[in-house]
């Protein structure tokens, strides 16, 4: 379920805007719940009480993220034609500039919270051929992949040429 959008300067949307700061220069596992809250101007017990942990306000995070760029993915494969090659490179390239424009690079790049319910993964299965679909585990990998090598100091068109070079673009 959809965490509810909060209302701007709230203890919620401090904290949301905190942790994806946090999230993104330190990744996920190095993250301590005592210095979201203390960047957000709140208490540890205000984290607790909206996002349950710091797993939870992780995943809210991550979970709207994920859905923003599978919009921008369907808006660019609508573009393209629905299907086809075409399609899944746009569609995999306007993601990989929006997360970057998000500033999300490390936070999309770690692997799916649920392989099986994989978000950019099932958003990209549409776009495939039948006998293709097992590609877009891969596809997404190679998405993820080229996000964490910005967030470990690539050089943004370096990574986006690879994904181009992966998607046949080049």
């Amino acid at each position: 379920m959809p965490y509810p959008v909060p209302i701007p300067g709230s203890a919620p949307a401090r904290l949301i805007e905190a942790a994806m700061r946090r999230f993104e220069s330190e990744g996920r596992d190095a993250v301590n719940v005592i210095d979201v809250a203390r960047d957000a101007g709140v208490t540890t017990g205000s984290l607790y009480h909206h996002f349950g942990s710091k797993e939870g306000l992780y995943v809210v995070i991550r979970e709207e993220m994920e859905r923003r760029m599978t919009e921008r993915m369907e808006g660019a494969a609508a573009a393209v034609g629905s299907t086809g090659r075409g399609a899944v490179a746009s569609s995999l390239l306007v993601a990989f500039d929006a997360a970057l424009r998000f500033g999300v690079a490390r936070i999309l790049s770690e692997p799916a919270l649920d392989p099986e319910g994989d978000a950019i993964s099932l958003a990209i299965v549409p776009l495939l051929p039948p006998e293709g679909a097992g590609a877009a585990p891969a596809l997404a990998g190679a998405w993820r992949g080229a996000l964490g090598a910005v967030a470990d100091g690539s050089t943004t068109g370096s990574a986006r040429e690879g994904l181009r070079w992966v998607l046949g673009e080049v």
